[in-house]
Order: structure tokens, then sequence, then C-alpha cells
């Protein structure tokens, strides 16, 4: 639920527009009727959400969500209250188009808490918020950001500089290579932090700042970004939901219990007990230079998002037109390519130590610490691991709170893992190079147990 983490609302908020539902009294509902409304089975299908005991009528407002059908779907038929509060920085803004999509309250008889959801761990985890909240830690400190995009700015300038002055042999190609490299997976993780607003207190300087990092620097689109990773967030592992995990069962088979019901349905699509193997060759060198170059065109070109595009091209003009001066045009395009794969590898790697080895499955409406636990690990903290993943080894509070600047991460640590001891929840934390190989070790085991239900069940 992102109605402002993808772009800023529509404006007119009193008036009538299309799409929204016709008035109607507003009336008692139960958390029965309310999960009836989920938008599943024979079309047209009514999708209803809860939030603080409100119930809203989504069905036709999914195409103007800025965050996306997919994302405010995810959450059809349940209580959303935990993820709106989670994800919306300027709540009483939000509230303002929310209130023509009311439909209804919850009746007095109905709890407030989801049947299907921890009561007491929901209860401990919103005063746990209240606490962060009074302690300053969704409060930025851009001291801390402003340095790391100048560092970021230093190493993209030293790339160039040094092709410049010590020429276009192998040790200088190697080197501004290498850097260049840095640079782009270090933008990577700003352009993260801006997405979750989490620099700047108002939302419109981080979606500046974003498509500034993210479309010029990088050259790919602000808003794909903010689409797809919204809905991660929203649902993490749950297959149908997370687009993170939809490379199964094309490319892998992920998880357990989606390993074995592949197997048992006796679909291959690729040789799965050999995907530790082939995974090395696939996904972490050419996600970037393939697929995510042709998604993030595909998706800014037929939403529409123009911006986006004027700003990526800019990008491409700067980087042909400035490397282009030192380096022939299959030097060039060899230069290009082989930033992309290295850093298509350094993103794959930290990206997915946190979830592939979790559980994945459908998603079960859990309450949202269950949700985000179950799905995100930990990797121990160190001055090194903290900037080689972006601070993305304290996955576990990020999921928590994703707009929360990433220096504070350490701050709430320790209240996150009384929180998890409190209610027996397994708070997992590993060594870096543990999480790399658990990825591989998880393929093996959900490739291994596909195989044994494709052959004998």
């Amino acid at each position: 639920m992102m109605m402002e983490a993808a772009s800023s609302s529509p404006r007119g908020t009193e008036e009538k527009r299309p799409g929204d539902p016709e008035p109607r009294g507003l009336r008692f509902l139960t958390w029965e009727e309310i999960g009836q409304r989920n938008g599943r089975g024979a079309a047209p299908q009514e999708r209803w959400l809860v939030i603080e005991r409100k119930v809203y009528d989504i069905s036709r407002f999914g195409r103007r969500h800025p965050g996306g059908a997919r994302l405010i779907g995810s959450h059809a038929g349940q209580d959303a209250t935990d993820a709106f509060v989670a994800f919306h920085v300027d709540k009483v803004l939000v509230n303002k188009y929310l209130k023509p999509l009311q439909i209804g309250e919850l009746a007095p008889d109905q709890p407030s808490i989801e049947p299907t959801k921890n009561k007491m761990l929901v209860k401990d985890f919103r005063e746990l918020r209240a606490t962060v909240e009074k302690m300053g830690l969704l409060k930025p400190n851009q001291l801390f950001f402003f340095l790391h995009l100048a560092h970021i700015l230093l190493l993209d300038t030293a790339a160039w500089l040094i092709l410049f002055y010590f020429g276009t042999s192998l040790m200088p190609f190697v080197a501004s290579l290498v850097v260049l490299t840095i640079s782009q997976v270090q933008a990577s993780w700003l352009q993260h932090d801006l997405g979750h607003l989490s620099v700047f207190r108002k939302s419109k300087w981080n979606h500046l700042l974003h498509k500034f990092v993210m479309c010029h620097l990088i050259g790919a689109s602000a808003r794909w970004w903010t689409l797809l990773h919204s809905q991660h967030h929203a649902k993490p592992n749950c297959f149908q939901k997370d687009p993170d995990i939809d490379m199964h069962p094309f490319l892998f088979t992920l998880g357990k219990k989606l390993s074995i019901e592949l197997g048992i349905k006796k679909t291959k699509y690729m040789p799965y007990h050999h995907q530790h193997k082939y995974f090395f060759i696939t996904l972490p060198p050419l996600l970037f230079p393939t697929y995510f170059h042709y998604h993030t065109f595909y998706i800014a070109y037929t939403k529409r998002y123009w911006a986006d595009l004027a700003w990526m091209l800019t990008f491409y003009i700067r980087f042909f037109f400035t490397y282009g001066l030192l380096l022939e045009i299959k030097s060039l395009l060899a230069y290009y390519f082989i930033f992309r794969m290295l850093e298509s590898s350094w993103f794959v790697w930290v990206s997915q130590m946190n979830h592939i080895p979790m559980h994945i499955y459908y998603d079960n409406n859990l309450d949202w610490v269950s949700t985000q636990l179950q799905a995100t690990c930990n990797v121990e903290q160190s001055l090194f691991n903290d900037w080689f993943t972006g601070h993305l080894n304290f996955q576990i509070e990020h999921h928590l709170f994703p707009t929360m600047p990433r220096h504070n991460y350490w701050k709430v640590a320790p209240l996150v893992k009384s929180l998890c001891a409190k209610h027996g929840i397994e708070y997992q934390c590993k060594p870096l190079l543990t999480a790399f190989a658990d990825i591989v070790h998880s393929l093996k085991n959900s490739g291994e147990l596909w195989l044994d239900a494709y052959l004998h069940k």
C-alpha cells in the first residue's frame, strides 16, 4: 500500500472521479464479509480492505493507485492497517483520498485485529512503532546522505578520469570498471533510500532526487523500481504477490512447499535439480544487462512515465558521449556490458541473501511482523557490511520500518530482537559469506525436493 511512494497523489480530493465507488450509506461489516471481497474468482469481483476499522472499496481504484493495482490489491479482503502506517509518510494527506472510498466500518462486535493474526504481537508491534517515532528514529540525518551522494559522484568522476589520464590499456580499463561499478552499486543503495522516502522529510524532495539518482546516474526508471519494490515489501516471498520471486517456476523453483507442489504437477521448465549450478551464470551476471534493461524501458513506456524516460536518456547521452571520446566502439560496448555484469552480480548476491533462503509460499494473511520475519534475515553488522550492502544487512528492521533512514537500523535492532524473543519468533542473523552460501544451499535443496516429487509422487 503506497499511495505516495511512487508519485504524488492526484489533485482534487473532494470531487467525484471516474472509478470512485458510488455514494452509499456507511454500514457495519464483519471480517467474514470483508474476507470474501478479495478479488478472486469469476470477474467482476469486489475488493475491500480495512484500515483502522474503516472499510474501503478499492475495486476500481487500483489503476489510479500510485503504487499500482497489484500492490493495493495484495491486501484485498484483509486488514491493511500496519502496511498503510508503514508505507505512508503523510497520512493526513493520504486519508483525504481514502475518504471517498469508504463504504463502512467494522461492526461493534468485531475485533479490531483480524482473526488470522496474532493479537498480542500486533499490539506489541504498534507500541514499538510508537516508541520508534518518539525516539525520532524515522527522522533522517541529511548529512549522512549528502556525504553518501558525494562519494558516489566522486567515484563516478574518477572512473572517467582514470581512462582520461592513464589511457585505455588493460590496467586503467579494469581499474575504471571497478571504480564505476562501485559508484553504480552505491547509487543503487541511495536510490533505494530515496524510493522509500527516507532521505528527506517531504516526499516531493525524495521523488525529485530519486529521479536524478535512479534515472540520470543509473539509467533506469524510478517509478518502475518503486512499482515493483513496493509490491515486494507489502508481501515479501508471497508467491503471485511478490514480483521478486516471479522467477519461480520459469527459471528457478523456490521454497520447499512450492518446489514439491511443482514436482507433483510434473512441471519442468528448467532442470531445477541443477539450478544451484546454473544460478552462477544466469541471475547474478545477467539480471541487469538483460532483463532489467528491457523491463525498465518497457514499463516506463507502457505506463507513460515520460519524465522518467527523459531523465534516463540523459544517462545514456552522458555515458556514451563522455566514454565515447576515450574508447572505440567495441571497447565502449564491452566496457558498458562488463560494468553492468559486475553491478548486477553485486546487487543480486546482496539482495537475494536475505530472502531466497527464507520461507516462500502463498500469502497466508499473517500479521505484519510475522509476514516480514518469515521472509527476511539479517547479516552481521560491521562497517564494511554496512557499506557493501547499503545497510541491507539490517533487512529485518528495514522491512518492519520501510521509511526508516538506514543509519538508524542499528538503534532499533535491539528493540526488534526483544519483540521477537517475547513472542518466540526466530530472529536470524548470520555472517556475510554464510548468507551468500545459503542462497546456493537453498536452491540446491529446493531443486532436490522438486526432483523427488517429480519422479516419485
